[in-house]
C-alpha cells in the first residue's frame, strides 16, 4: 500500500517519477555482491586509468587547486582543454569562456540540459533502448518521451552471421510532430553498441534543420569505436553547430568513473540555458579532478589508440565466449557493452534470466528491457560489460560456457 501524506492524500514520490524505482544497476550490483558473482552488469572499469592522471589529481589536492568551490562553469584549464580536444579531434571550434560547461559527469549534463530546454507538453524523441536516466530526466522536466526503436538486424557476410541494431529513419521522421522539441541522440549507443553512420547522421541533421529541432547528443563513448566504425559528432554537420548540445565525459575514456567530470559544448545561448539549470543542481563538483582531466585530454594520440585497442581485444574475447556459450551475439561497433539474445538458450525473459544467472553461472548481466518503453521489444536481450581485466573476462567466459552444457 502506498504511503500517503495526511494533508494531500497522495503518494510521497513526485508523480513524474512514480514509474521509476531503484535502478537495475543497483539491484544487479547488490546481487553480484551477495552471490560473489563476477559483475559484468554495471559499466565501470575494475582498474584505474593512467597513473600520471591520478597523480595529477593528487598534485591538485596538495597544491590546493579545487579544494574549495571551483568556478561555476568549470576551471578555466579544463574548459580550455575541452575546447582544444574538440578542435583537434573534430575540427569543432568552441570558445572556452562561453561555449563550454563542466558538469558532475554526463548524467548531470543530461539532466541540466533537459531541465533547461524542455517544458511540459514538449515531446522528446529518444533512441530506444536508452540509458535509464534519459527517461527520468525527461519526466522531471515535464516532457513526453517518444521512443524510436533500434531494430535487430541480421546479415550474412563471408559466410558468417552479423547481428546489429539499426535505426529506421522513416520511423524517426514519422515520430516528429508539431510538439517535438528536441531529439536525444546517443552514439556510440549504449546498450546496443550501434555507431550511427555518416548517412544516418546526415539524415538526422536534415530532419532537425527542416523541423527546426534542438538536438542533444550523448557522445561519452566517442573514443571507443571499433573495426570500420567512425565517430562523427553531429555538430560537425551542416546546420547543426548552433542547434546541438554535445555531451562528453572523462569517466569512460580515462577509467575514472568515480571522479564524475563531464561537460557540455554548444553555442553560447544553449550553454547559458543549460548553466541556468545546472547551477541549481550541484552548482560545482569534482574541483581537483577537473585539473587532472585537463591534463588527460591533452594526452598524446597513442593513449587513445592503446585504450581503444585494449577494449577491442576485450570485446572480441567476451563476444567469442558468449557465442560459444550459446548466446546470439550482437557484436558492438562501439562502447564497452555486448548485447546478446538469450532465446537460443531456450530463454525468452531477460529479467528472469539475469536474476537467475548468478546462481547458474556466477555472472551478473543487465536485462535490456529496462531501457525500453516497449518492454516486449527488449525482452530477450541481455547486456554484458567488457571493461574489466582480461583475467576477469576469461573467468566469466569459462563460467558462462557451463550454460551451453
Amino acid at each position: 500500500m502506498a504511503v500517503m501524506t495526511s494533508s494531500a492524500r497522495r503518494p510521497l514520490l513526485n508523480r513524474h517519477l512514480a514509474e521509476f524505482g531503484t535502478t537495475i544497476f543497483a539491484e544487479m550490483s547488490a546481487l553480484a555482491l551477495s552471490t560473489g558473482s563476477i559483475n559484468l552488469g554495471q559499466g565501470f572499469p575494475d582498474t584505474d586509468g593512467p597513473e600520471e592522471i591520478r597523480e595529477a589529481a593528487v598534485r591538485a589536492l596538495r597544491d590546493g587547486r579545487g579544494n574549495q568551490y571551483p568556478p561555476g562553469p568549470g576551471v578555466p584549464e579544463l574548459r580550455t582543454a575541452i575546447a582544444a580536444h574538440q578542435e583537434r579531434r573534430y575540427g569543432l571550434t568552441y570558445d572556452p569562456g562561453t561555449e563550454v560547461l563542466v558538469t558532475a559527469g554526463a548524467t548531470e549534463a543530461i539532466a541540466a540540459t533537459l531541465l533547461a530546454l524542455v517544458e511540459p507538453g514538449d515531446e522528446v524523441i529518444a533512441l530506444e533502448p536508452y540509458y535509464d536516466s534519459y527517461a527520468a530526466c525527461i519526466a522531471m522536466a515535464g516532457g513526453t518521451r517518444v521512443p524510436v526503436t533500434l531494430r535487430p538486424h541480421e546479415e550474412t557476410r563471408d559466410g558468417a552471421v552479423r547481428r546489429s541494431f539499426r535505426l529506421d529513419l522513416d520511423e524517426l521522421r514519422d515520430a516528429v510532430t508539431d510538439n517535438t522539441r528536441l531529439l536525444l541522440i546517443n552514439t556510440p549507443h549504449n546498450p546496443t553498441g550501434t555507431v550511427l553512420t555518416r548517412e544516418e547522421l546526415t539524415a538526422i541533421a536534415e530532419l532537425a534543420v527542416e523541423r527546426d529541432l534542438l538536438v542533444v547528443t550523448d557522445e561519452v563513448y566517442e573514443h571507443l569505436v571499433f573495426d570500420t566504425a567512425e565517430h562523427i559528432p553531429l555538430a560537425t554537420l551542416p546546420g547543426m553547430r548552433g542547434r546541438t548540445v554535445t555531451i562528453g565525459s572523462a569517466g569512460k575514456t580515462f577509467s575514472f568513473t568515480g571522479w564524475k567530470v563531464g561537460w557540455v559544448t554548444a553555442a553560447p545561448d544553449l550553454v547559458t540555458a543549460v548553466r541556468s539549470a545546472k547551477q541549481y543542481l550541484t552548482y560545482v563538483a569534482s574541483g581537483p579532478f577537473q585539473y587532472a582531466v585537463a591534463e588527460a585530454l591533452a594526452l598524446p594520440d597513442t593513449y587513445f589508440e592503446a585504450f581503444r585497442a585494449d577494449m577491442h581485444a576485450k570485446r572480441n574475447l567476451l563476444s567469442t565466449g558468449l557465442a560459444e556459450a550459446g548466446f546470439a551475439v550482437f557484436e558492438p561497433a562501439g562502447t564497452y557493452f555486448v548485447t546478446t539474445d538469450v532465446r537460443p538458450l531456450g530463454e525468452s525473459d531477460g529479467f528472469a534470466f539475469c536474476r537467475a544467472l548468478p546462481e547458474r553461472a556466477g555472472v551478473v548481466a543487465i536485462p535490456n528491457a529496462v531501457f525500453y518503453d516497449h518492454r516486449e521489444a527488449g525482452a530477450p536481450f541481455v547486456r554484458f560489460a567488457f571493461c574489466k581485466q582480461t583475467g576477469v573476462l576469461e573467468e566469466a567466459v569459462s563460467r558462462l560456457k557451463t550454460l551451453a552444457g
